[in-house]
């Protein structure tokens, strides 16, 4: 039993990183097809059931799409600011409403992820709650290494 799970794994996964390979860098259509991989790895690894599904998935992605906002946010105020030089023009005015606002958006961050906690607590358990973490960041690992690789590979 435990080899045939291990073997339908490391097939999900080679079918995942084949995939990823035929995907471009930046377009809409690449992100959409990722986004299934990841719901697909995400439900194998959680082993949903169908009910659990349900009610799961409408909350995570409104729930990954708030963080998302939150975060791209945060990387777009703080995008010319990259480089240190760039931060010696910047004025302590501006510089404190920048400190600020990324207290705020982080705040933001915080409470939408103990809300989601709270909502998808009422019919998974907190163990599924914490492999879904670790199984999250897992899928981003075996997405950047692999897109590390691509990218070795074409320079």
């Amino acid at each position: 039993m435990k080899t045939t799970n291990m073997k339908n794994k490391i097939l999900a996964l080679a079918l995942l990183l084949t995939t990823f390979l035929s995907f471009g860098q930046h377009n809409k259509e690449s992100r959409e097809k990722i986004k299934a991989l990841k719901v697909a790895y995400l439900t194998q690894e959680l082993k949903l059931n169908a009910i659990e599904a349900q009610q799961f998935w409408p909350l995570y992605h409104k729930h990954k799409e708030k963080i998302d906002n939150y975060q791209e946010k945060n990387r777009s105020k703080f995008r010319k600011f990259r480089k240190l030089e760039n931060l010696e023009n910047l004025e302590e005015a501006e510089a404190k409403k920048l400190v600020f606002l990324k207290a705020t958006l982080d705040k933001k961050i915080i409470i939408e992820k103990e809300l989601f906690i709270s909502e998808v607590s009422a019919f998974l358990s907190y163990n599924k709650i914490i492999k879904l973490y670790l199984s999250e960041r897992e899928f981003a690992r075996k997405l950047m290494r692999k897109y590390g690789k691509e990218r070795k590979s074409k320079e």
